[in-house]
């Protein structure tokens, strides 16, 4: 039995109909259910619902062998796990932005509003720019607009809402999308159940049947 830990909402579900497309399907699974694990004797699965900020944790402690998460969610907490796939799905770039019209002051720590805090100060410290971290959990966008920093560091999908409250990318730091992840002791025990889950995903993935 292989446990995997899926973040809930739309991206979850998404992964679940490729893992089932796999030959891994759930036969007591339903979207409506408000069930948060659901087995399948037959096809030696069990999956499991949980926050999407949470499947790393439940990965690299063990509570499952393998999840789903997203590569931003990964770095933030350098999550001590087994990184198999990149799903290709989840598309987006960790960016700096800031106003249209913001000119860097240099001879004063950078202000920064985020809510990806290891990450933005990893970056900074690459660079050697000093910054004074503004953890915000929402609403990142609106932190420069009333000059409470002078720039933000956030995942940018579209672009939209940045454009709309007059924000620009000022640098795409890196390429953001979802990740098939395992636990180290588990890929140890359980390798070729692993692997050949991960090679049956890959085969969907790399022919365009999903």
């Amino acid at each position: 039995m292989i446990k995997i830990a899926l973040p809930k909402g739309r991206l979850g579900e998404k992964v679940y109909s490729l893992l089932a497309a796999a030959g891994y399907g759930c036969a007591e699974y339903s979207p409506a259910s408000r069930k948060l694990i659901f087995c399948d004797d037959k096809n030696g699965v069990s999956y499991f619902w949980v926050k999407p900020s949470d499947v790393g944790v439940y990965v690299e402690l063990g509570a499952a062998d393998m999840g789903v998460a997203g590569k931003d969610v990964l770095d933030e907490a350098r999550t001590d796990v087994y990184e198999l796939l990149d799903l290709d799905i989840g598309k987006c770039k960790m960016c700096v932005a800031a106003k249209k019209d913001f000119k860097e002051d240099f001879t004063r720590p950078l202000r920064v509003a985020t809510k990806f805090v290891n990450s933005a100060e990893r970056y900074y410290s690459s660079i050697s720019r000093e910054i004074q971290i503004i953890k915000l959990n929402g609403s990142i966008e609106l932190a420069p607009v009333l000059g409470l920093s002078d720039v933000i560091f956030d995942i940018v999908e579209t672009g939209t809402t940045l454009k709309q409250n007059d924000l620009c990318v000022l640098h795409e730091v890196s390429n953001i999308s979802t990740r098939l992840i395992a636990n180290k002791a588990a890929y140890k025990f359980q390798r070729g159940d692993i692997d050949a889950l991960t090679a049956k995903i890959k085969g969907i993935i790399g022919y365009g049947n999903y």
